[in-house]
């Protein structure tokens, strides 16, 4: 019986020290604490998360190794002025490599889709509100280019409503790539009002389908939405 309690004593811990953990990136990379920021105190985040000092301490060493916060003795914790790139768990061993808009898009169409079963089991109400709320904002966006910004901050969101630090590390990979070169060139040529009009009902049925728990129809609306854009895009080649 004491084995027992041990071994859910331990579990407790353990979902505890991942659930700061994934908080705390999730702040991080969303922008909730904006660069230059100061974080919760220890004492606050111990209390909110039910860990202890050693175990917040051992996180906080992890993040700042990323280069996604910096700790000053005496004052407290803070978001890096410039993150490091180093991002998420295994993301600190990769580099933006060189990838085509086609090889880039083959590829989200084989992985986004994978994301649906994981967010249906893992996403929190929390989850489905900021995903609501890309929405909103992308809707009242006032030009394209700000659109477009709140377009892939929402396919982030996507990744962060996994709680799957591996995949939000790959998927912050595609993002940089997303926002460079090529691929920025071609967004620019393609994005109309329009097209505009089209993503947001897109991403209203992506996201009310997860919101539901509903692993086929989400699975397919984000199957088609980027079989679109990759037909949007790559025909401009």
């Amino acid at each position: 019986m004491r084995a027992m309690t041990n071994t859910a004593s331990l579990q407790i811990k353990t979902d505890s020290m991942e659930s700061l953990r994934m908080e705390l990136l999730k702040g991080l990379q969303s922008g909730s604490w904006p660069p230059g920021s100061r974080l919760p105190t220890e004492r606050d985040l111990c209390a909110t998360f039910g860990v202890s000092r050693s175990g917040l301490r051992r996180v906080l060493a992890e993040l700042r190794e990323q280069g996604l916060i910096t700790q000053k003795v005496g004052s407290g914790t803070y978001v890096a002025e410039k993150p490091g790139k180093a991002e998420v768990g295994a993301g600190r061993f990769l580099a933006v490599p060189s990838v085509s808009p086609a090889e880039l898009m083959e590829a989200r169409l084989l992985l986004e889709p994978m994301l649906v079963d994981l967010i249906v089991n893992n996403a929190t109400t929390a989850d489905f509100d900021r995903l609501e709320d890309c929405c909103a904002r992308a809707e009242a966006a006032q030009t394209l280019e700000e659109f477009e910004k709140l377009d892939s901050a929402l396919h982030e969101q996507l990744a962060l409503a996994t709680q799957n630090a591996l995949f939000i590390s790959v998927f912050r990979l595609m993002a940089e790539i997303r926002d460079s070169g090529e691929w920025g060139f071609l967004k620019e040529k393609v994005l109309t009002a329009e097209r505009r009009a089209v993503l947001q009902k897109e991403h209203r049925q992506i996201v009310a389908a997860l919101r539901q728990r509903d692993v086929d129809t989400a699975r397919r609306a984000i199957f088609d939405h980027l079989a679109q854009a990759r037909l949007n895009l790559l025909w401009r080649i």
